[in-house]
């Protein structure tokens, strides 16, 4: 496990787990790394969300960057699919993108793209943080013409924006349609494209003020989008979380489609026209038994990998599958994105809806989610009390009791200090008795924090 940066970037609340300086360090580290590696000055595209300490780490970054020789260019607010984008498309050396995603205003994060837009190589992130403990280096400061520029990049997010209106094959036009964009990156970027489709678009949290952004609005407080949807009479919502990377809809009853659903309607859109060659899509150990037993009577293929969209993407490239995704929303169409992007995601749904003819609700039925309870439970050591013999005994007497009628999933959080703690079943209550079991042996042996 790295150090400083886990699944999905270099997070914590700012200016307590990640600082300006760190900020300032890790552009230091990328402007010397890809200038030495491709025997030029590099260039380092970053955007950011929209949270107060956006701002800071922007400026920092790019400081670094300069100081470094290389050029930083600025998307400012933007999604981080976006950056993969600009990032792949017009020979930048690597992106970063400032975000926490769904994480509360007062956490951010630092999370560094490849060449190709994907999750930064293991052995790049080993090498930044050696740097950052002064393992290796320090490199030295770029002089005289030698110092790096900042340059203005708005053209680079407006290109994103054209390109997402080229890839929808329908006109929205007489379509009424939500956006949730979590007072976050889409709050601009998925009106644009949808209104440019000739959708009639009904907006909510597109003000964001530096504190708001997913303040109870997008993907993780979806009842918003469901109480709009059915007040205004809507087709189809969508909610974004804070750096737009995810999606998840809300159909014209009110009911909210997940990520597996997601999945499954574009996998069953795909191969019903030919276009899933692989027959197969991609997974996480998270995604919902009701899920799979869809994918069966569909008679579509699936795989599964650890939870974190760095793992579905890894998949998905290294056996070239063209769909995959969690049940949070993050949704990679390979052939269109090298990430989740949320608003692709909803593109690619309204494709669905208005090629089968069918509101979203019908293309949804046949995925009949099991009930599940998630809970996470903060913990003063992740791994001690994942290898308590006493909670993996609970873990055990939990399986043992569902059977084959549901499952138990006990996991790490990738970015945060806490256990999640998972259960299916055919009832609520049976999943929620299951949860608490092995909770209530975690905290019998202190493991609580």
């Amino acid at each position: 496990m790295s150090k400083y940066f886990g699944t999905d970037g270099f997070r914590g609340e700012a200016n307590v787990d990640l600082t300006a300086d760190h900020a300032v360090q890790i552009g230091r580290f990328l402007g010397h790394w890809y200038s030495e590696q491709k025997g030029s000055k590099a260039k380092v595209v970053i955007g950011k969300d929209t949270r107060l300490s956006s701002y800071m780490l922007e400026d920092a970054l790019a400081a670094g960057i300069t100081a470094s020789g290389a050029d930083a260019y600025l998307l400012h607010v933007t999604t981080t699919p976006s950056v993969s984008y600009v990032t792949r498309t017009e020979d930048f050396d690597c992106g970063i993108m400032i975000s926490a995603s769904h994480n509360p205003f007062y956490d951010n994060g630092i999370k560094l793209l490849n060449a190709r837009g994907e999750k930064m190589e293991d052995e790049v992130i080993a090498a930044c943080e050696q740097y950052l403990d002064g393992e290796i280096g320090p490199y030295p400061l770029a002089r005289r013409e030698k110092i790096g520029k900042t340059v203005d990049y708005y053209a680079g997010r407006n290109r994103y924006i054209g390109y997402l209106i080229s890839l929808a094959r329908n006109s929205y036009k007489g379509m009424r349609v939500g956006l949730d964009c979590a007072n976050g990156s889409a709050w601009m970027i998925a009106k644009s494209v949808f209104d440019a489709l000739g959708a009639i678009t009904f907006p909510i949290h597109c003000a964001p003020d530096g504190t708001n952004i997913n303040e109870d609005s997008g993907s993780t407080h979806i009842h918003q989008l469901q109480r709009h949807v059915l007040d205004n009479k809507l087709d189809v919502g969508f909610a974004f979380d804070g750096d737009a990377d995810r999606c998840l809809a809300v159909d014209e009853l009110g009911q909210v489609i997940n990520g597996d659903q997601i999945v499954y309607i574009y996998a069953r859109h795909m191969k019903d026209r030919g276009n899933l060659p692989d027959n197969t899509v991609v997974t996480t150990v998270m995604s919902n038994l009701g899920l799979y037993k869809a994918l069966d009577e569909a008679g579509i293929g699936y795989k599964q990998t650890a939870v974190g969209d760095k793992y579905v993407s890894e998949c998905m490239r290294e056996h070239n599958h063209l769909l995959g995704g969690e049940q949070s929303g993050h949704i990679i169409f390979s052939k269109y994105a090298t990430t989740g992007d949320g608003v692709l995601t909803a593109i690619k749904l309204m494709q669905a809806i208005i090629d089968r003819d069918m509101p979203l609700s019908k293309l949804a039925e046949p995925c009949r989610m099991y009930p599940q309870v998630l809970k996470n439970v903060r913990v003063q050591d992740k791994d001690a009390a994942l290898g308590d013999p006493d909670v993996q005994a609970a873990v055990q007497a939990a399986e043992d009791k569902l059977g084959d009628t549901g499952r138990v999933l006990l996991r790490k959080s990738g970015t945060e200090p806490v256990l999640r703690v998972m259960a299916e079943a055919l009832d609520h209550d049976a999943c929620e008795e299951a949860v608490d079991s092995i909770i209530a042996a975690m905290k019998r042996n202190g493991h609580e924090a």
